[in-house]
């Protein structure tokens, strides 16, 4: 098989399953290991996969956002860790800022038993919150279809009247030169003004946020303190970021 071929196949597994291992790219190339891993080096050189441990996944395009739905079956029990050591930098009578996103969504069952104060711009966060009877302050404004998050000049205009111990952000993407970055300039700024307006700012990351670039910016790494888990060790760019807890796994 000719080198375009194999790469014309790699790039339509991947439009079809998002994420390949190295064996199933042997199995439909009929290839060495050896090929295979000098053909995703060069399509990721050409910046049209990533590499990741064992394999390859399709890069997101700057302004894709994956629905809620999708978030939440991805990654979940490296989500449900990371939270878990998020929450514990919650402390008695904190007043949170909680993101709209699936590890922040993760959190809550840690805050049980807390005294706390919550605001959020999650749709999906309120109905948590108040079954474990935790304050719940919720940011008017749009609600977005995919994400199901508040934004919009009503959010804006809530987030104003309050001033928070500690904020936990979501992100789509983190790099050392890009910072911490989202598809949506909307949600974006809502990202920012809760940092801006918080004495400590976390980011929630799973591993495989690192290396990738969204559209809008909210935070350089070096303003925020980064949770994520030992996965985050199989990608590049890492070991020159401070401020990064990771979580055994």
């Amino acid at each position: 098989m000719l080198t375009v071929e194999r790469h014309e196949k790699i790039m339509k597994l991947l439009q079809e399953k998002q994420t390949v291992t190295i064996q199933e790219l042997l199995d439909e190339t009929g290839s060495s290991e050896s090929t295979i891993r000098r053909d995703l080096t060069e399509l990721e050189q050409q910046k049209k996969v990533k590499r990741i441990h064992g394999g390859a996944t399709r890069l997101q395009k700057k302004l894709e956002e994956p629905t809620l739905a999708e978030k939440t079956v991805k990654n979940i029990q490296e989500k449900k860790a990371i939270a878990e050591r998020a929450a514990a930098f919650v402390e008695e009578g904190d007043c949170i800022f909680l993101d709209a996103g699936t590890t922040t969504l993760e959190m809550i069952p840690f805050l049980n038993n807390k005294k706390v104060a919550v605001v959020t711009n999650g749709l999906m966060n309120i109905g948590l919150l108040a079954d474990l009877e935790i304050e719940t302050h919720v940011v008017g404004g749009e609600v977005k279809s995919g994400t199901r998050a508040f934004v919009g000049r009503s959010a804006i205009q809530t987030l104003e009247t309050f001033r928070f111990d500690k904020a936990f952000l979501g992100t789509n993407g983190v790099t050392k030169q890009d910072g911490c970055t989202t598809p949506d300039p909307q949600e974006a700024f809502i990202k920012e003004y809760a940092k801006l307006r918080s004495r400590q700012t976390y980011v929630v990351a799973d591993h495989s946020k690192f290396g990738e670039v969204a559209f809008a910016k909210f935070a350089a790494v070096d303003e925020v303190t980064l949770i994520t888990s030992s996965k985050v060790e199989e990608e590049r760019d890492v070991s020159q970021m401070t401020n990064i807890e990771v979580v055994s796994l």
